[in-house]
């Protein structure tokens, strides 16, 4: 980097160095206990009643500092093997407690709950997170970057749930062996979150204030009786079996295939963790959810396989965010130099991963990650070569500053491409404080710089920024700087939108009134985005986003931004396909959007949903758009949705229409027997997808999966009739079986 990039980062650190203090948290003991602890969520075990509660929780919301409305008592106990959870959720209406949701990693958001996080490394950015409601769903997860959460990596643990004429309760047992942390350390950071949902109060034990979310981990407290904790040999084997049977629907051929596999996971130290997996399968991976693209830029997916989500957070990069409020277009210019779906994936089709082995952990102050897979080739049925066979490496090193910030330097070597290499090299930072000028307030600061190297190109291959945020409860702003030159393109990355300048600038304010029409939050939005292009030095679009009102109710019903306002600009340097067939011009295009959420109710209902709908000028011409979504529950077992999102334009140029249609039916025997089904159609690929998924826990650990995937596409016949037509059939089965030593 050059220029005004060699005194960002250092500019930066000056500015925010004197903004960094500390407050003094929560403290609580662990009890030892040699009694046998039996996890049936009854609590009766002796030691329950006579080990110290680490004291009451503090109300967030809807009074934050007031003493919660219910009573809940925390217990904490550890044996050689297992640190122990008991939680009696006290409640004077125990016939109204909420719990929908029973499947592994549900979602209990619409659900009383307890949260818990385990900051072992008392490094105040990264946790463990486990979870449960009332029904005793299994969710668990990795809390990273002082705010993100992964909750597809998941952990052998056991949790159980009653029900009693006073509450619930909940009892855990997480064993040591299950969590990373620094041998030695007798004190980790710890916290505990109660949600009561019908009254939308969110108790905390640390940290119970507006401003600060539960997955701050900076904002926890701490426990403390830890020495001595031991995780045996620090090897676990999974060894799975996995088939697959395929039937192409055009030829009605069938193609069946088998593979034995192995994961490896090693605790080198207490704090450093080898992952290897051999003869990788993903076949338990849950399906992409459909989008359709009306903009020119990249759609980003998520990853969900298992063996790139484990230690996922030290790889992350200070190149994306800050995150835009739930309703607000996101920025459409995200970088990541390294984006694990481009490695085993081409498009939707897996590439054969022969080998990986990952190492992540601490030492000292200072998180790594090292990742190196081995890919096979994949060829086509006539034998041709699409992928040859691939070495991926990333490495990736965080030095932890202060309480929340760190500096950090990433590396990635491969490229999926036939006979091309490629290197990305980058460098960020975060400095990050909830005492802002010594009040509680947050301030997140950011920066990065990256270079991609690849053949043939030796200029304009870099990629450099930086945003502060400022985000809090009642005002929230931002401002993001971002340059992406035209050749930056990380071999293993992930480029949105690239050849631009980015600006971004917002605020918002978001006010609680007192007893006024039983309103919680009532949300008001300003965000202006403006994109130069860099080799036309000419603005290439800007977009003002105003949401006049976002009220939250009491009740847990809401309306979200009636009648946002959008005014917009874009010039197209090229011809610009919208919609098969219908081109756009090069030229300026103006227009101005709104948008109303005619009502979204509360998701505690059996029966609830939303409506939203958009309307105005589009590009040439004009355009609706309707989201509707509507849930029905019989809980705790059973959950169906439908949702769809349409848009109907009328362009000068043609018009269409762009339609997705999802749905989910899912069932859950118990929390360790659920049945999963995803129903997906979209008007661009005219493609209709149905995947049933069947997740049995045998044992924590220890699972068996199946997946039937059936696919439909819509063609003409020879009468103009459009009918579904028979494609692919898929039915895939997967054993893995845990061997802890």
């Amino acid at each position: 980097m050059i220029g005004c990039r060699r005194i960002v980062l250092p500019a930066l650190a000056v500015f925010c160095l004197p903004l960094i203090c500390d407050a003094q948290p929560r403290l609580a003991d662990v009890t030892t206990t040699t009694a046998p602890i039996t996890i049936d969520g009854v609590l009766n075990e002796p030691i329950w009643a006579s080990a110290p509660k680490i004291g009451d929780l503090i109300q967030r919301q809807p009074e934050p500092g007031l003493p919660p409305t219910e009573r809940t008592e925390v217990t904490l106990l550890r044996d050689a093997d297992n640190l122990y959870i008991g939680i009696y959720a006290y409640d004077s209406e125990p016939g109204r407690v909420i719990g929908t949701q029973m499947a592994r990693d549900g979602a209990l958001m619409a659900d009383d709950r307890i949260e818990i996080l385990l900051d072992t490394f008392r490094d105040q950015r990264s946790a463990f997170y486990f979870a449960t409601n009332p029904a005793g769903a299994l969710v668990d997860g990795l809390a990273f970057a002082n705010g993100q959460l992964n909750t597809e990596w998941d952990a052998i643990w056991r949790v159980r749930t009653s029900r009693t004429d006073q509450g619930w309760v909940a009892e855990f047992a997480i064993p040591f062996k299950s969590l990373s942390f620094p041998a030695g350390q007798v004190i980790w950071g710890f916290n505990v979150a109660r949600t009561i949902y019908r009254k939308l109060e969110d108790n905390r034990w640390s940290g119970a204030r507006l401003e600060t979310q539960f997955l701050q981990v900076s904002e926890a407290g701490e426990i403390t009786n830890l020495g001595g904790l031991s995780q045996g040999v620090g090897l676990d084997l999974r060894p799975f079996f996995a088939g697959r049977w395929l039937h192409f629907g055009r030829t009605g051929l069938d193609d069946f295939n088998q593979k034995p596999g192995l994961d490896v996971f090693y605790s080198i130290t207490p704090s450093l963790k080898l992952t290897a997996t051999f003869n990788t399968d993903f076949g338990e991976t849950e399906v992409d959810a459909r989008q359709i693209n009306l903009t020119r830029f990249s759609l980003l997916f998520p990853e969900k396989r298992s063996f790139f989500l484990e230690g996922a957070g030290v790889f992350s990069f200070a190149s994306a965010g800050p995150e835009t409020p739930g309703g607000i277009p996101a920025t459409g210019a995200d970088v990541y130099p390294f984006f694990s779906r481009r490695i085993g994936l081409l498009g939707d089709v897996e590439v054969p991963i022969d080998a990986g082995i990952k190492l992540t952990g601490t030492v000292g102050r200072t998180d790594v990650g090292v990742l190196n897979v081995r890919t096979g080739d994949l060829r086509t049925d006539d034998d041709r070569l699409i992928v040859d066979e691939k070495n991926y490496f990333v490495g990736r090193v965080k030095r932890n500053l202060f309480k929340q910030s760190y500096v950090g330097a990433i590396f990635t070597g491969g490229n999926p491409a036939v006979d091309q290499s490629g290197q990305t090299y980058g460098a960020d930072m975060r400095l990050a404080t909830s005492r802002f000028l010594g009040r509680s307030r947050n301030f997140v600061v950011n920066a990065y710089g990256a270079r991609s190297v690849n053949k043939g190109v030796a200029t304009n291959d870099s990629s450099y920024g930086f945003s502060a945020h400022y985000p809090n409860d009642e005002f929230i702003s931002q401002l993001v700087y971002r340059e992406i030159q035209a050749n930056f393109k990380p071999a293993i990355g992930f480029v949105q939108r690239s050849n631009v300048r980015l600006l971004r600038a917002s605020g918002s304010y978001n006010p609680r009134p007192k007893d006024f029409l039983n309103i919680q939050q009532m949300n008001h939005d300003v965000f202006f985005t403006r994109f130069t292009r860099l080799d036309k030095d000419q603005v290439e679009s800007w977009d003002l986003y105003v949401t006049w009102w976002d009220w939250h109710f009491k009740s847990g019903d809401s309306m979200h931004g009636m009648a946002d306002f959008d005014p917009t600009y874009e010039r197209l340097f090229e011809p610009f396909m919208i919609s098969p067939g219908i081109v756009l011009k090069p030229g300026e295009y103006r227009f101005t959007r709104f948008r109303t959420n005619l009502f979204t109710t509360a998701a505690k209902r059996p029966l609830s949903g939303s409506l939203t709908v958009g309307w105005g000028n589009y590009w040439s011409g004009q355009a609706e758009q309707v989201l509707a979504s509507i849930t029905y529950k019989l809980p705790p077992r059973f959950t169906a949705s439908l949702s769809t999102n349409q848009t109907f334009a009328r362009l000068p140029e043609g018009e269409f229409t762009a339609r997705i249609a999802t749905s989910n039916i899912n069932y859950a025997a118990s929390p360790s027997l659920s049945f999963t089904n995803l129903i997906q159609y979209d008007n661009r690929s005219r493609n209709l997808g149905w995947q049933s998924r069947v997740r049995w826990t045998l044992k924590p650990g220890s699972d068996l999966f199946f997946a039937f995937n059936q696919g439909w596409v819509q063609e003409e016949d020879e009468n103009r009739n459009l009918r579904f037509m028979v494609q692919d059939t898929r039915l895939s089965g997967k054993l893995q079986y845990s061997y802890r030593f």
